[in-house]
């Protein structure tokens, strides 16, 4: 099992058992240059609970990962806090295992698992509902379950170790990132992978996210650690991670310009340039992307604390460029919340992108500040000075909020 085959331990009796995929480069659309893990939690007491399993092309290597430290047989109970299969697919290898072992999760988790596992022999297993405040003791240590609903799908649940103050959140709190460390005090710029994180997976969820954290503080409950599904274990100041939550999903930005766009004959490139010029000129911060020279995930992240975005796009077949196209369905999807537009492109015989795109951002809730600009074939003098101006225009935008 190489680097990673030693016990590694979150407080005594708790157990990291899952896995590192190192190679992964792609997760449902996010590009995931750093890999990431699959991390499952093994709780060793009078009784023994599982909480998680890992991806199903990894099972063998969590239950070598258990059998390190007690005979997979003495499992107990199974907690599956979330269905989706890189988290719910090694069950069926465990339950194969473990037949006798009780599941906890709630009751869209039940649903859920039994349309995924019908063939794999669900209706065998033992599975109880559970909801926020349930609990379930295993001698000296106690779980306590909080549902999550929408974080990020309906039958998100976490678990709470009461006597230990530690949060294992599911797909709360992680990070997409493979390292041979498990904890966020062992690895350089944690919070820049967790921002990247939640930008592409739990943007659309901000008012559920704040609900929840109000749902933690009614509980009274302190944490002590926080240990995710994915990326490292929070156990130093775990507060941070947390109380960034709460600004993200709040919506707080900073005062800065993203000038996000892409060329086919340089036009929209000269016209992206001179507009980055004039928010410099007003001293606001300004990034200037083109779309196919920057990951999707890297760009969403960035506009997660940008209050105001300029996407530039030429025309092709009377519509948006391609590239344009796709960075705004997946941007449609994450809905970002509070955000501020304008538009701008170049065309040649005919028309048709500004429109399109302003169409596009409007249905992904960004409000359009002015309208859009467009030059024909390339832009002159007086169209890079135009260009400028809008920059200018937009930077004032910025310091009014």
């Amino acid at each position: 099992m190489g680097e990673n085959s030693e016990r590694i331990t979150l407080t005594k009796g708790v157990y990291w058992v899952g896995a590192i995929d190192w190679n992964l480069r792609d997760f449902h659309g996010y590009v995931t240059p750093r890999g990431t893990t699959y991390n499952a939690y093994l709780i060793v007491d009078e009784k023994v609970a599982l909480v998680d399993t890992v991806n199903a092309e990894f099972a063998g290597e969590m239950m070598e990962r258990i059998r390190q430290i007690i005979d997979p047989a003495k499992i107990d109970y199974v907690v599956a806090n979330h269905v989706e299969m890189d988290h719910s697919g090694s069950l069926p290898a465990v339950m194969e295992a473990i037949p006798g072992a009780k599941i906890y999760g709630t009751r869209q988790c039940k649903n859920g698992l039994s349309q995924y596992y019908h063939a794999h022999g669900f209706d065998r297993w033992d599975f109880e509902i559970v909801e926020t405040g349930s609990e379930l003791n295993l001698g000296t240590k106690t779980l306590m379950f909080i549902e999550a609903a929408m974080l990020h799908w309906p039958d998100s649940m976490h678990t709470y170790i009461k006597e230990d103050k530690i949060l294992l959140s599911n797909d709360a709190f992680g990070q997409h990132v493979a390292t041979s460390n498990r904890f966020n005090d062992e690895v350089d710029d944690v919070m820049e992978d967790a921002a990247e994180y939640y930008a592409n997976i739990l943007m659309p969820f901000g008012k559920v996210i704040l609900k929840y954290v109000g749902t933690v503080g009614e509980l009274g409950i302190g944490i002590d650690m926080i240990a995710p599904c994915h990326g490292i274990i929070w156990r130093k100041d775990p507060g941070q991670i947390i109380e960034a939550y709460g600004r993200w999903a709040s919506g707080e930005n900073i005062p800065k310009v993203l000038v996000i766009y892409d060329t086919m004959w340089g036009s929209t490139h000269m016209m992206a340039r001179s507009i980055v010029e004039g928010v410099t000129s007003t001293g606001v911060d300004v990034k200037l992307i083109n779309i196919r020279k920057n990951d999707l995930s890297k760009i969403i992240k960035e506009i997660l604390d940008a209050p105001v975005v300029l996407v530039g796009s030429p025309t092709l077949n009377n519509g948006m460029f391609p590239s344009v196209g796709e960075f705004l369905t997946y941007l449609k999807g994450l809905h970002p919340a509070g955000k501020k537009a304008a538009v701008f492109g170049s065309y040649g015989w005919g028309g048709g992108a500004v429109k399109a795109v302003e169409k596009e951002l409007e249905a992904a809730g960004f409000e359009l500040i002015e309208p859009g600009f467009q030059v024909r074939y390339r832009p002159d003098k007086e169209g890079l000075e135009k260009c400028r101006m809008m920059g200018e225009r937009v930077a004032a935008v910025v310091k009014a909020m």
